[in-house]
C-alpha cells in the first residue's frame, strides 16, 4: 500500500501476496503441416495460404477435405492417385513389374496426382496427435496422364517451391508451433528440396521455438544397395546452419491408411476401362463376367462406381491382384506425419524429456527397407557431415519400431538427442513468459528473489516429474541472478536484468552395455 494515499484516519487493508508468480509450461507438440489439401474454405471463406489451427480430424475435415454428396451417393474422393497399367515388351530395368496372363506389365502412378499431406494428417491423428495447425498452399493440379519411368523418384510439377516457402514464412508469427511437417517435400527436385530444407533450419534457428521433422527423397522405394546415394544425397542439401533444430527419419513407411473402399477403376489409366478389358478378359483365358461388368461401365451403369468396383473384384482375381498392388503403393508413406503423431503422444504420456524412440507407430505395417545393424551404423554415426539420420525399423516378433533420437547435429554433445533440444526449448519458452511478468518492474534485489523462486519451484516440478537428473534438485538445476553474480552496476543502468540458469537434462540410454565375466566356483 502507497502510504501517501492515506489521508484519512480509519483502517485500511492491504493485500500482500504470500507467493511467487508460478511458470506455465508451453506445449511441447504443436506442429505445423504445410502443403497440397482437396479444398481450403469453410462456411464460403477461403482458408488457402492461412494458418488454421485444428484440434481433430473432424475439423481438418470441415475446412479442407470436400463434402460427402447425400445418401445413395457414397463419400467424395479425398485424394485420387491415378496409376497406369502398362504392357512391357520385356522387364523394366529398373522397378517393379507384374505378371498377367503371361504378359509383363508396369503399374506407376501419374507423378502430377501424388501428394502426402492429406494421409499424413491422418496418420498423424491416428498416432495420437492432437493441436496442430494446417497450412494448405493450394489444391491439387492436372494430372499429366501419363505414368512415370520404372524405378525413378516422383517429382510433382504441381507442387511448388514457392509455394511451400510462402506457407513456411506464415508460421513466423505462431510461437506456439513446435514442429514443421512439409511431407511433400520429398516431392520436390533434389535442388528445389535442400532449398526447403534449409530454409526449415534456418526458420527454426532465428525463432528457437519449433525442430522440423524431415523425410528423405528416395526412401520410397529404396535400392538395397544403392540407398547410401540417397542418404548422402540428403546430407549434402540440408547445410551446416541450425542442425540441432533438425531431425531426419528413414526409410518410408508401408500403412493402412488408405483402405480398399477409397479406390477403384477410375483411378487406373485415367478411368479408361477399355485398357483393361485386355488384362481381364484375355483371349487366352476369356472372362465373361468381367466382360460384362466393363461394358456396362462404358455404357453408362446405374450402379455406383463402388459397386461396380466390388463387383469387378468378385469376378475377376486379376483385378483383385491390380487393385492390391495399387492400395500398397499409395500407402507408401513419408514417416514425419507419424513421427509428429508419436512426438505428441510421447510428450502427453510420458514427458516431453522421454526420448521419441522404442515406440510401435500405429497404422504402419513395415518399412520399405528393412536395415540391419551394420546398415543403420551408417545412419547413426556419419564421422564426415555428423548429421545423424534415424531409422525406422522392422523387428521380427516386434513388428515396427522408431530406432532413433538424434537430431541432425550428431557429433555435439550438448543437441545430439531430440528430447534434450526439446525439452531446452519448452524450458526456455515457459521461463521466457513467465518472466514478461516482471518487466518494467524495479530492478532490485526484490524482484530478483521472485524471478529466482518463479524459475526454481517451476524446475523443482519438472525435476519431480523426471525431466532433469539429480537426486536433489540442487543436483538436477541452478538459478542465480542479482548484482555481482549476473549483474553489474552498469547492467543496472542499462535497464537489464540477468538470470543465469544451469539445468542438467535427462540423456537416453542409446547404447546399453552389459559386462559379463566368469568366476572360480566357491565352496
Amino acid at each position: 500500500m502507497n502510504l501517501s494515499n492515506i489521508k484519512t484516519p480509519g483502517v485500511y487493508i492491504d493485500e500482500t501476496k504470500a507467493f511467487p508468480n508460478s511458470v506455465v509450461a508451453v506445449a511441447t507438440s504443436v506442429p505445423a503441416f504445410i502443403g497440397y489439401t482437396p479444398k481450403a474454405s469453410y462456411e464460403g471463406k477461403s482458408y488457402l495460404n492461412k494458418a488454421v489451427k485444428i484440434t481433430s480430424f473432424q475439423e481438418f475435415q470441415a475446412f479442407f477435405m470436400f463434402p460427402d454428396p447425400p445418401p445413395p451417393a457414397g463419400p467424395a474422393k479425398q485424394y485420387s492417385p491415378e496409376f497406369y497399367l502398362t504392357k512391357q515388351t520385356k522387364a523394366p530395368e529398373k522397378g517393379e513389374y507384374y505378371t498377367f496372363n503371361g504378359d509383363i506389365y508396369t503399374i506407376e502412378p501419374d507423378p502430377n496426382t501424388i501428394y502426402y499431406l492429406y494421409n499424413s494428417v491422418r496418420l498423424f491423428y491416428e498416432n495420437g496427435g492432437d493441436d496442430a495447425y494446417i497450412v494448405s498452399v493450394g489444391p491439387y493440379g492436372n494430372p499429366s496422364g501419363k505414368p512415370v519411368n520404372p524405378g525413378d523418384n516422383i517429382i510433382n510439377p504441381n507442387i511448388k517451391l514457392d509455394d511451400l516457402l510462402n506457407g513456411l514464412a506464415l508460421l513466423k508469427h505462431l510461437v506456439d508451433v513446435t514442429m514443421y511437417v512439409i511431407p511433400e517435400a520429398t516431392l520436390l527436385s533434389l535442388d528445389n528440396n535442400s532449398t526447403l530444407m534449409e530454409s526449415m533450419l534456418l526458420q527454426n534457428g532465428e525463432m528457437g521455438t519449433a525442430i522440423s521433422i524431415f523425410d528423405i527423397i528416395g526412401g520410397a522405394d529404396p535400392d538395397p544397395i544403392l540407398y547410401t546415394n540417397d542418404i548422402q544425397n540428403f546430407r549434402n542439401s540440408t547445410g551446416n546452419n541450425s542442425l540441432k533444430y533438425g531431425a531426419a527419419y528413414y526409410p518410408f513407411l508401408e500403412t493402412t491408411i488408405t483402405q480398399s473402399d477409397e479406390i477403384d477403376y477410375r483411378n487406373i489409366n485415367g478411368g479408361d476401362t477399355t485398357k483393361l478389358e485386355p488384362v481381364l478378359n484375355p483371349a487366352s483365358n476369356p472372362n465373361q463376367a468381367a466382360e460384362t461388368i466393363l461394358n456396362n461401365i462404358e455404357k453408362g451403369s446405374s450402379l455406383s462406381p463402388t459397386q461396380n468396383n466390388q463387383a469387378l473384384i468378385n469376378a475377376s482375381k486379376t483385378y483383385n491382384q491390380i487393385i492390391t498392388i495399387i492400395l500398397k503403393r499409395i500407402n507408401i508413406l513419408p514417416p514425419s506425419g507419424a513421427m509428429a503423431g508419436v512426438y505428441t503422444l510421447v510428450d502427453n504420456t510420458q514427458g516431453v524429456w522421454k526420448a521419441p524412440a522404442n515406440v510401435t507407430p500405429v497404422g504402419v505395417t513395415d518399412v520399405t527397407l528393412r536395415i540391419n545393424d551394420s546398415m543403420q551404423a551408417g545412419l547413426n554415426v556419419d564421422a564426415v557431415s555428423g548429421k545423424s539420420i534415424n531409422a525406422i525399423r522392422f523387428f521380427n516378433g516386434q513388428g515396427v519400431l522408431v530406432w532413433g533420437a538424434r537430431t541432425l547435429d550428431g557429433n555435439s554433445q550438448d543437441w545430439r538427442y531430440i528430447n534434450i533440444r526439446r525439452t531446452v526449448t519448452m524450458i526456455e519458452q515457459s521461463c521466457k513468459l513467465a518472466a514478461r511478468a516482471y518487466v518494467f518492474e524495479p530492478n532490485d534485489a526484490n524482484t530478483w528473489a521472485s524471478v529466482k523462486s518463479m524459475i526454481g519451484n517451476f524446475l523443482t516440478n519438472i525435476w519431480k516429474e523426471g525431466a532433469l537428473q539429480g537426486a536433489k534438485p540442487a543436483d538436477a538445476f541452478s538459478v542465480a541472478v542479482g548484482l555481482g553474480s549476473t549483474m553489474t552496476a552498469q547492467d543496472i543502468l542499462d535497464g537489464i536484468m540477468r538470470v543465469s540458469v544451469k539445468i542438467a537434462v535427462t540423456r537416453p540410454a542409446e547404447f546399453i552395455i552389459i559386462s559379463f565375466e566368469q568366476e572360480m566356483a566357491k565352496s
